[in-house]
């Protein structure tokens, strides 16, 4: 396997990998490169978010800023949105349905580091390159999910259809279809009902 095979994975992979960091580079300029676009410059931000993220579905939109470890392991179906200051270390697939929803200053993390510090720590190879070792797990996002802002998606993680993540939440476990979950760590408050529509809010209408 490749360093990139390994890593989208879930294997322990090598860093330093002259693939990866070319990689890393490139998702690393692309993503700047969006970021200082206008936007009204459309076709301009099209074109840099269709090669930063290739497999961005129809409809789909990133507000910007953004920030990608790689883009090509992010995948989402049509019609997301994620608003300003979306974060995504997609070392492994981090895969959005249908239709969700991302406020800003979210972050979608799978990299795991490990907890002992001698197999966490830095090392070197004969030419000097430092290097670590880590691994990553998968991210599901499923359809119709809202992350309020300030959200953080560990990996290993499926959020459930139409679930929401109340703001500020740190989501370390799986959460099930059609329930509002929070904190951190995120847990399940309560189940999503049709007595949750905005036209039974008297005071909105």
């Amino acid at each position: 396997m490749t360093e990139f095979e390994k890593m989208s994975a879930g294997k322990l992979y090598d860093t330093s990998e002259k693939e990866l960091v070319k990689m890393r580079c490139k998702a690393h300029k692309l993503s700047k490169d969006y970021n200082d676009t206008y936007e009204d410059e459309e076709e301009k931000r099209a074109g840099i978010l269709r090669e930063l993220c290739p497999n961005l579905g129809k409809g789909s939109y990133l507000q910007g800023p953004v920030q990608f470890d790689y883009g090509v392991n992010f995948f989402t179906g049509e019609n997301c949105y994620a608003n300003f200051n979306l974060t995504v270390l997609d070392c492994a697939p981090v895969t959005l349905g249908n239709d969700v929803f991302i406020g800003p200053n979210c972050q979608l993390v799978p990299p795991v580091h490990p907890l002992l510090t001698k197999e966490r720590k830095m090392r070197f190879k004969e030419d000097g390159t430092a290097y670590d070792i880590e691994y990553a797990k998968p991210i599901v996002i499923k359809d119709g999910v809202w992350l309020a802002s300030g959200v953080t998606v560990c990996g290993g993680v499926t959020i459930g259809e139409n679930s929401v993540i109340g703001a500020g939440s740190v989501v370390t476990k799986d959460i099930p279809d059609n329930v509002f979950a929070a904190g951190n760590p995120c847990r399940v408050i309560r189940e999503i009902t049709e007595k949750d529509s905005v036209y039974l809010k008297k005071e909105l209408l």
